[in-house]
């Protein structure tokens, strides 16, 4: 081995470079492979328009145009795209033979992987729903703090950090909307009947620049962040590889697809393909991580083992979206607000089991209200004082379960044949059970209705089909002692000493809460513990 080693990494999510990070700061040489799609280059010049000219001055066109392709209704926003772009997916799925059936979950070639359209969201996990894991949250602690200290936070203490710690100072704040102020205000009014039932609950945890010192700049409050922030407020990993573009050590290399992984010597080679052209591509390194995503990495190393007509399973966070009725707030539709999650409450032993259920309150923005509107059709401009009293008093809650509630992915790889070419297979195998576990949580959503100051509207729930959180992993689940298809604390299969994977593929379970800390923190153990081996080699 070289006296720096020579690290690859596949992928430019979050896990990605949570990674690339760690391996860095061991003063290791990482180069990342990435597709590295972006956005198209003529829709810059109208986010930089909108940038630069006062909110108040934004042209109804432009904003059309901005919002262009995002069609909600009361059932959610079916592929959430950005800047009215399909990038975050685009050739992905055709690239890599991906066949659906029943699975909304879908891969990502973009510069920054999913991040492009995530909600921000960053929770830690409850140790008491990491109970299928190897190790118990303490392990991740000091890779929750790195990863937050990396990226930031806007967030603050309150009740939620008794089981979800913060695990950063790195704080900045972002004003909640007069709704979220009056839920926020019921349920602090009624904590004590709350807790007793096992609600906890308090702002949201996004991965947003929010206000802080000293400069006070950050978050403008345009309303628009399910759309896209048009100052590039809200994280991508794209901006962590920017960052670490400014190292040395680090080479970013876009358009390549990786297809296989081999241990060869004391190396590893890597095989792949030029994006595009499908030029063949070849690379030699010390170790490789991958971290492309679950269904890529699923693929890869299905492919590198020869496991072809293998069904692995991807567990999934079940997700459901259940509008609510709060109080009526005056200028809700207007006010001057962000449009991600405001409030958070985690539902302890909502299924009489011991894992939590966790539930994402948006307010109103442009899409609820747009959403709301077109419930009433061709009658939403005669009824239009109704239709804005409802938009002033119209919420949303997104809800997660854990994996054991909730339904799977089988993946299969089919190996090509008679001139087809492979095929990856995502099936999903809805449980029956989450279904009853997603009502349950609704139900208990009802009975708190008045502490928590909004009520459910239950023939309005809707529950996804498997993947639609796009909460999945654990095709390669570790183990303390891992057998076949499982894999070590460091990602590796038997077998395998070099070849790591490293995203939410290893996840023993996914549990309710946000799943990108968690993936970032993982990956960022995983990257300094194996750079740790080959210094003390």
């Amino acid at each position: 081995m070289n006296d720096i080693a020579d690290y690859c990494v596949v992928g430019s999510g979050p896990a990605a470079v949570a990674c690339a990070h760690a391996l860095l700061s061991s003063g290791a040489r990482v180069r990342m492979l990435d597709a590295g799609i972006r956005l198209e280059p003529e829709r810059r010049p109208l986010l930089d328009r909108l940038a630069q000219t006062p909110i108040e001055q934004w042209a109804r066109a432009d904003l059309e145009e901005f919002r262009a392709d995002v069609n909600p209704d009361v059932g959610g926003v079916p592929l959430k795209l950005v800047y009215g772009s399909d990038f975050a997916y685009r050739l992905a799925g055709e690239t890599l033979g991906v066949s659906y059936q029943n699975a909304g979950l879908r891969p990502s070639f973009a510069a920054g992987g999913l991040t492009n359209v995530w909600g921000a969201a960053m929770m830690p996990y409850a140790d008491n729903d990491m109970q299928a894991w190897p190790f118990s949250r303490n392990a991740l602690s000091a890779h929750y703090t790195a990863v937050l200290d990396l990226i930031g936070l806007a967030g603050g203490e309150d009740d939620l950090a008794e089981l979800f710690p913060l695990f950063t100072q790195n704080l900045t704040h972002l004003e909640l909307s007069g709704q979220s102020r009056q839920l926020l205000g019921s349920m602090t009014q009624h904590r004590a009947t709350l807790q007793r039932a096992g609600i906890s609950f308090g702002r949201s945890r996004l991965a947003v620049r929010g206000k802080g010192k000293p400069s006070n700049d950050g978050c403008q409050y345009c309303r628009l962040c399910l759309s896209g922030c048009p100052w590039d407020l809200i994280y991508t990993a794209a901006h962590t590889v920017a960052q670490l573009q400014k190292n040395a050590r680090f080479t970013y290399e876009p358009n390549v697809v990786v297809t296989s992984v081999h241990e060869v010597n004391e190396g590893v080679e890597i095989r792949g393909r030029r994006l595009g052209s499908g030029e063949p591509l070849s690379w030699q390194t010390d170790r490789v991580f991958l971290a492309a995503g679950v269904i890529p990495t699923t693929q890869i190393m299905l492919r590198s083992l020869d496991a072809y007509d293998t069904t692995v399973y991807l567990k999934d966070s079940q997700y459901f979206l259940v509008p609510m009725l709060a109080r009526r707030t005056r200028g809700a539709g207007t006010e001057r607000a962000f449009g991600l999650a405001q409030l958070f409450l985690e539902l302890f032993d909502p299924t009489g089991g011991e894992r939590s259920a966790h539930v994402q309150i948006y307010s109103n923005s442009d899409i609820i209200s747009a959403a709301v509107a077109k419930a009433f059709g061709p009658f939403r401009t005669p009824l239009g004082a109704l239709v804005r009293s409802l938009q002033e008093r119209a919420i949303v809650a997104q809800g997660f379960l854990h994996s054991d509630y909730s339904s799977r992915i089988g993946v299969r790889l089919r190996r090509s044949q008679s001139g087809a070419p492979e095929e990856l297979q995502l099936t999903g195998e809805t449980n029956g059970g989450a279904a009853n576990a997603v009502r349950a949580v609704v139900r208990k959503l009802i009975r708190h209705s008045r502490e928590i100051g909004a009520v459910p509207l239950r023939p309005m729930l809707t529950i996804a089909e498997p993947g639609r959180s796009f909460h999945s992993g654990g095709s390669f689940p570790m183990r303390e002692k891992p057998v076949g298809l499982e894999t070590d604390l460091l990602g590796r299969v038997p077998g395998w000493r070099r070849i790591h994977a490293a995203d939410a593929t290893v996840f023993p379970s996914i549990p309710a809460t946000t799943i990108t800390l968690s993936a970032m923190a993982n990956a960022h153990r995983i990257g300094q513990a194996a750079s740790l081996l080959d210094r003390n080699a």
